[in-house]
């Protein structure tokens, strides 16, 4: 298990945005090495799922009491995992007496897909047939 911190998008730059679309232009090192530490946060189905259970909540947050029974993990595995997605700016948590509540965080969500959204009316590239 890694202990590397991982870095919110958008951190350091004041909310302007972290950089062009990945379809647009090539990342910076810096910039490649924020977003692989978000993509690695959701690179696990443990907290994929859990991000789609938060983000997909009515009312817009969820107890992780409500969280912990869709799993057959631990709490602390749960528990571990919601770190790893707050860590990652992508979701937000407040305590409320003993119980947890957390929230989606749309402006890195947002900040993703607009990275990975190609300018409208761009036609998609040809595919090579030695890749298809």
């Amino acid at each position: 298990m890694s202990n590397q911190e991982l870095v919110v998008l958008g951190q350091d730059d004041g909310g302007a945005g972290c950089c062009p679309g990945l379809l647009t232009a090539p990342l910076e090192e810096e910039q490649a090495a924020e977003l692989a530490a978000v993509f690695k946060a959701l690179g696990d189905p443990v907290r994929l799922r859990l991000l789609s259970m938060i983000a997909s909540r009515a009312g817009g947050e969820v107890c992780v009491c409500d969280l912990t029974p869709a799993f057959d993990l631990s709490q602390p595995t749960i528990s571990h995992h919601l770190k790893l997605l707050k860590q990652a700016g992508l979701i937000d948590s407040e305590r409320r007496g003993t119980w947890v509540y957390y929230r989606p965080l749309p402006a890195t969500t947002d900040r993703l897909a607009a990275l990975l959204t190609r300018p409208a009316g761009e036609p998609l590239p040809a595919v090579p047939e030695s890749a298809r």
